[in-house]
């Protein structure tokens, strides 16, 4: 199968992206809450196609997802997730936003972020570690498949107090932030529901489980794989999963 060009639409943002990474999916999730048409380039991450110097000259750090929109390059999902929607509407319109996913206000942007950053932080090396780990073979995290026994173990323990400071969070609010949907819910929400493919049932954790069915119940959500099939790896199923992708993506 051919390979398709990195070459950047000449005007609708260029994702480039697997669907089977959190953080990718991340951003396939609010492209589809605000209906934001998105010009979609598959990564080959089994293939390291990540690591070839075509994608490393749009991002160095040879990370999933990227996204160029004119002059601008992203190279992480927070950043992604902040700049679409503040420049789109809810409805999916160029240049009107921010939608109600952010805000145009400097104290409820920094709400926003506070949750970005845990993200990025506790349930990153946490939640999504164990994951990795047990599902993939390796923490990823920037260190490929690298880890000990004591990898495991430091990430479970930070993946269920993650969780505990979600649940205690959720025990009055029904969003992390500003009282509605934001990227703050999808991008804490994108590894919280695959945890059950590093054997950690969110649902324990009630609070967490009622906000993650709220998140299901959004206009405009999609699902991944790791949700509906969280043993897909470990059951043997993963080359048929990626080969159906390429496919699909005409690789």
């Amino acid at each position: 199968m051919s390979t398709p060009s990195l070459t950047p639409h000449t005007t609708l943002p260029t994702l480039y992206h697997h669907p089977e990474s959190a953080a990718s999916y991340k951003v396939l999730l609010l492209a589809s809450h605000l209906s934001i048409p998105l010009h979609r380039v598959l990564i080959d991450l089994p293939a390291d196609q990540n690591k070839s110097p075509a994608y490393l000259a749009i991002n160095p750090r040879g990370s999933i997802p990227a996204l160029i929109h004119g002059k601008h390059t992203f190279n992480d999902s927070a950043a992604i997730l902040c700049y679409l929607a503040g420049s789109y509407s809810d409805k999916g319109k160029w240049g009107i936003g921010p939608s109600s996913y952010w805000s145009g206000d400097a104290g409820e942007q920094a709400e926003i972020v506070d949750w970005l950053s845990f993200s990025s932080s506790w349930i990153q090396f946490g939640v999504f570690t164990v994951t990795n780990i047990i599902s993939f073979g390796g923490a990823r995290n920037g260190v490929g498949t690298y880890h000990t026994e004591s990898t495991l173990e430091e990430a479970k323990i930070r993946a269920y107090k993650s969780l505990e400071i979600l649940d205690k969070h959720l025990e009055k609010e029904k969003w992390l932030a500003l009282n509605r949907p934001t990227i703050a819910d999808i991008a804490c929400f994108a590894s919280v529901a695959c945890a059950r493919m590093g054997d950690i049932d969110y649902a324990k954790w009630e609070n967490v489980g009622r906000w993650v069915d709220r998140v299901k119940g959004i206009e405009g959500w999609v699902t991944s794989r790791g949700i509906e099939d969280p043993m897909y790896m470990r059951e043997g199923r993963g080359p048929e999963v990626f080969r159906k992708i390429l496919e699909e993506a005409g690789k």
